[in-house]
């Protein structure tokens, strides 16, 4: 099943693991939006900076930042309903994974891009 992933924290760079996410979950088919402070481009894929981000029917959230750079994107999360969100890691956050919760959106500790290659996605 192809799905709508965000990616939170998407890098330009080709070495960050989130800039390898998105090409990973391009190659399976997914519809991948990239997020992140600058506009860019990954692949034909274009980096949009969160102001620029309105979106529904989100199945995935998969986060690549601090826990402290997160702050600024709990309300746009919840507000997207996502099916789930990963927190990658080093993203791992207890008081994110509570609000998440709390609104019955699953929570998952794990790198998307074992799962992807483990076809646990």
């Amino acid at each position: 099943m192809h799905e709508k992933v965000v990616v939170l924290g998407a890098s330009e760079k080709p070495e960050r693991f989130s800039n390898k996410a998105v090409r990973l979950l391009k190659r399976h088919g997914h519809d991948v939006l990239p997020v992140g402070l600058n506009r860019g481009r990954i692949g034909d894929v274009f980096i949009v900076p969160m102001k620029n981000v309105s979106l529904d029917n989100v199945d995935t959230v998969s986060i690549y930042l601090s826990p402290e750079n997160q702050k600024n994107y709990y309300e746009s999360v919840l507000k997207w309903r996502p099916k789930r969100v990963i927190f990658n890691p080093g993203a791992e956050n207890r008081e994110f994974r509570s609000l998440l919760e709390e609104n019955d959106i699953e929570v998952i500790e794990d790198c998307t891009l074992l799962m992807l290659a483990k076809s646990e996605f």
